[in-house]
């Protein structure tokens, strides 16, 4: 039975091999046959000591003149754990980095 445990320890896909030898990444395959896509002007986040949550939505209002209120429509809410968020964090500001690059500094205020 102990020898069985070994095997099926040894035929993990991240196990690293056992001569030495360097394992590899495994190949990403990106499946987006089941992802929508939806436009946002507004992101909101809420986080707790588990998880990160990104509310996506779209301002209605057309002029802020007197209006008095702001009609946000959320339509989508991602959630993830707060590595995660970091991750995305990291990718958000590379990218956000060379877009700067090429196209000029975005400026904006706090809010």
């Amino acid at each position: 039975m102990a020898e069985d445990s070994a095997k099926a320890m040894n035929s993990e896909p991240n196990q690293a091999p056992a001569n030495g030898e360097k394992a590899s990444a495994p190949k990403l395959q990106w499946d987006d046959s089941a992802m929508s896509t939806s436009y946002a002007n507004v992101v909101n986040v809420s986080m707790t000591r588990e998880e990160c949550g990104l509310f996506f939505g779209t301002n209605l209002t057309t002029g802020f003149g007197g209006a008095g209120e702001v009609t946000i429509r959320l339509t989508d809410r991602i959630i993830m754990t707060p590595h995660a968020a970091k991750r995305l964090s990291l990718l958000l500001e590379a990218n956000l980095r060379g877009y700067e690059e090429r196209y000029g500094k975005l400026d904006v205020k706090p809010q």
